[in-house]
Protein backbone atom coordinates (compact mmCIF):
# COMPACT_ATOMS: atom_id res chain seq x y z
CA UNK A 1 0.00 0.00 0.00
CA UNK A 2 3.04 2.35 0.73
CA UNK A 3 4.33 1.76 -2.48
CA UNK A 4 1.07 2.41 -4.00
CA UNK A 5 0.54 5.71 -1.79
CA UNK A 6 4.11 7.02 -2.92
CA UNK A 7 3.80 6.51 -7.02
CA UNK A 8 0.53 8.39 -6.96
CA UNK A 9 2.34 10.99 -4.88
CA UNK A 10 5.10 10.95 -7.31
CA UNK A 11 2.77 11.51 -10.38
CA UNK A 12 0.48 13.87 -8.67
CA UNK A 13 3.84 15.67 -8.31
CA UNK A 14 4.40 15.99 -11.83
CA UNK A 15 0.84 16.81 -12.72
CA UNK A 16 1.29 19.76 -10.22
CA UNK A 17 4.74 20.79 -11.64
CA UNK A 18 3.16 20.77 -15.21
CA UNK A 19 0.41 23.13 -13.64
CA UNK A 20 3.46 25.22 -12.22
CA UNK A 21 4.46 25.78 -16.07
CA UNK A 22 1.37 26.09 -17.84
CA UNK A 23 0.42 29.05 -15.03
CA UNK A 24 4.40 30.63 -15.70
CA UNK A 25 3.21 30.55 -19.23
CA UNK A 26 0.19 32.17 -18.67
CA UNK A 27 1.85 35.17 -16.85
CA UNK A 28 4.66 35.67 -19.43
CA UNK A 29 2.67 35.42 -22.41
CA UNK A 30 -0.94 35.22 -21.90
CA UNK A 31 -1.98 36.25 -25.27
CA UNK A 32 -0.14 33.52 -26.97
CA UNK A 33 -1.52 30.62 -24.47
CA UNK A 34 -4.81 32.21 -25.52
CA UNK A 35 -4.38 31.60 -29.13
CA UNK A 36 -3.10 28.34 -28.68
CA UNK A 37 -6.14 27.75 -26.01
CA UNK A 38 -8.66 29.28 -28.32
CA UNK A 39 -7.17 27.13 -31.53
CA UNK A 40 -6.90 24.43 -29.80
CA UNK A 41 -10.38 24.59 -28.63
CA UNK A 42 -12.21 25.60 -31.61
CA UNK A 43 -10.68 22.60 -33.86
CA UNK A 44 -11.95 19.59 -30.94
CA UNK A 45 -15.43 21.32 -31.80
CA UNK A 46 -15.01 21.28 -35.23
CA UNK A 47 -13.71 17.98 -34.94
CA UNK A 48 -16.99 17.04 -32.59
CA UNK A 49 -19.22 18.46 -35.03
CA UNK A 50 -17.60 16.82 -38.15
CA UNK A 51 -18.23 13.91 -36.06
CA UNK A 52 -21.57 14.17 -35.21
CA UNK A 53 -22.20 15.09 -38.83
CA UNK A 54 -20.70 11.75 -39.84
CA UNK A 55 -23.38 10.01 -37.03
CA UNK A 56 -26.29 11.63 -38.63
CA UNK A 57 -25.82 10.89 -41.95
CA UNK A 58 -25.37 7.02 -41.19
CA UNK A 59 -27.99 6.87 -39.21
CA UNK A 60 -29.92 7.57 -42.32
CA UNK A 61 -30.82 10.87 -41.03
CA UNK A 62 -33.48 10.00 -39.03
CA UNK A 63 -32.30 11.96 -35.22
CA UNK A 64 -31.84 15.89 -36.11
CA UNK A 65 -30.50 16.45 -32.47
CA UNK A 66 -27.49 14.95 -34.02
CA UNK A 67 -27.39 17.17 -36.86
CA UNK A 68 -28.10 19.79 -34.79
CA UNK A 69 -25.58 19.52 -32.43
CA UNK A 70 -23.04 19.05 -35.60
CA UNK A 71 -24.04 22.36 -37.23
CA UNK A 72 -23.65 24.04 -33.76
CA UNK A 73 -20.74 22.43 -32.42
CA UNK A 74 -18.82 23.40 -36.00
CA UNK A 75 -20.34 26.81 -35.58
CA UNK A 76 -19.22 27.20 -31.66
CA UNK A 77 -15.48 26.14 -33.16
CA UNK A 78 -15.33 28.75 -35.85
CA UNK A 79 -16.19 31.39 -33.37
CA UNK A 80 -13.99 30.11 -30.59
CA UNK A 81 -11.06 29.74 -32.85
CA UNK A 82 -11.39 33.57 -34.58
CA UNK A 83 -13.38 35.32 -32.31
CA UNK A 84 -11.59 34.27 -28.84
CA UNK A 85 -9.95 38.03 -28.42
CA UNK A 86 -13.50 39.48 -28.57
CA UNK A 87 -14.94 36.64 -26.35
CA UNK A 88 -12.11 36.84 -23.71
CA UNK A 89 -12.22 41.35 -23.86
CA UNK A 90 -16.28 40.84 -23.42
CA UNK A 91 -15.54 38.28 -20.83
CA UNK A 92 -12.63 40.60 -19.08
CA UNK A 93 -14.49 44.32 -19.40
CA UNK A 94 -17.53 42.19 -17.55
CA UNK A 95 -15.34 41.51 -14.87
CA UNK A 96 -13.83 44.33 -14.47
CA UNK A 97 -16.91 46.16 -13.68
CA UNK A 98 -18.06 43.39 -10.94
CA UNK A 99 -15.14 44.02 -9.05
CA UNK A 100 -14.90 48.10 -9.45
CA UNK A 101 -19.12 47.76 -8.86
CA UNK A 102 -18.25 45.68 -5.60
CA UNK A 103 -15.57 47.81 -4.65
CA UNK A 104 -17.88 50.95 -4.27
CA UNK A 105 -20.28 49.21 -2.39
CA UNK A 106 -17.64 48.37 -0.09
CA UNK A 107 -16.63 51.65 0.01
CA UNK A 108 -20.28 52.58 0.90
CA UNK A 109 -20.48 50.15 3.43
CA UNK A 110 -16.69 51.60 5.08
CA UNK A 111 -18.16 55.04 5.33
CA UNK A 112 -21.53 53.32 7.20
CA UNK A 113 -18.73 51.92 9.48
CA UNK A 114 -17.09 55.26 10.24
CA UNK A 115 -20.42 56.90 10.98
CA UNK A 116 -21.33 54.01 13.33
CA UNK A 117 -17.72 54.14 15.05
CA UNK A 118 -16.44 50.81 14.10
CA UNK A 119 -12.95 49.76 14.01
CA UNK A 120 -13.54 47.80 11.16
CA UNK A 121 -14.32 50.48 8.29
CA UNK A 122 -10.69 51.81 7.79
CA UNK A 123 -9.45 47.90 7.29
CA UNK A 124 -12.90 47.50 4.94
CA UNK A 125 -11.96 51.41 3.09
CA UNK A 126 -8.45 50.51 2.48
CA UNK A 127 -9.83 46.99 0.89
CA UNK A 128 -12.35 48.56 -1.39
CA UNK A 129 -9.98 50.97 -2.68
CA UNK A 130 -7.58 47.94 -3.41
CA UNK A 131 -11.00 46.33 -5.06
CA UNK A 132 -11.20 49.52 -7.16
CA UNK A 133 -7.98 49.71 -8.32
CA UNK A 134 -7.80 46.22 -8.87
CA UNK A 135 -10.85 45.89 -11.45
CA UNK A 136 -9.59 48.98 -13.27
CA UNK A 137 -6.46 46.93 -13.40
CA UNK A 138 -8.54 44.53 -15.29
CA UNK A 139 -10.34 46.81 -17.37
CA UNK A 140 -6.95 48.31 -19.01
CA UNK A 141 -4.69 45.37 -19.02
CA UNK A 142 -5.62 42.79 -21.69
CA UNK A 143 -3.40 40.05 -19.98
CA UNK A 144 -4.60 40.76 -16.62
CA UNK A 145 -7.40 37.96 -16.74
CA UNK A 146 -4.99 35.66 -18.07
CA UNK A 147 -1.89 36.50 -15.58
CA UNK A 148 -4.40 36.26 -12.52
CA UNK A 149 -5.21 33.17 -13.41
CA UNK A 150 -1.52 31.91 -13.85
CA UNK A 151 -0.70 32.95 -11.05
CA UNK A 152 -3.42 31.39 -9.53
CA UNK A 153 -2.83 28.00 -11.27
CA UNK A 154 1.08 28.75 -9.80
CA UNK A 155 0.20 28.81 -6.22
CA UNK A 156 -2.22 26.06 -6.37
CA UNK A 157 1.04 23.90 -8.23
CA UNK A 158 3.23 25.15 -5.36
CA UNK A 159 0.92 24.16 -2.46
CA UNK A 160 -0.11 20.65 -3.85
CA UNK A 161 3.75 19.48 -4.78
CA UNK A 162 4.19 20.81 -1.20
CA UNK A 163 1.50 18.70 0.44
CA UNK A 164 2.33 15.71 -1.60
CA UNK A 165 5.82 15.59 -0.14
CA UNK A 166 5.23 16.23 2.96
CA UNK A 167 2.36 13.32 2.51
CA UNK A 168 5.38 11.28 0.83
CA UNK A 169 7.82 11.84 3.62
CA UNK A 170 5.43 10.93 6.62
CA UNK A 171 3.49 8.52 4.90
CA UNK A 172 4.35 5.94 7.64
CA UNK A 173 2.14 8.02 9.76
CA UNK A 174 -0.71 7.76 8.03
CA UNK A 175 -0.50 3.71 7.79
CA UNK A 176 -0.16 3.12 11.36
Amino acid sequence: MEKFLKKSSWTDIIISFLFVLFGIMLIARPGSIMSIISILLGAICIIIGILKGVDYFASGKTDNYLLAVSIVAIIAGIIIMFCANIILSVFRILIAIWIIYSGIINLQTALIWKDYKSKLWLTTLLLAIAMILAGVYVLVNNGAMLQIVGGIIVAYGVVDILERLIFIKKIENYLD
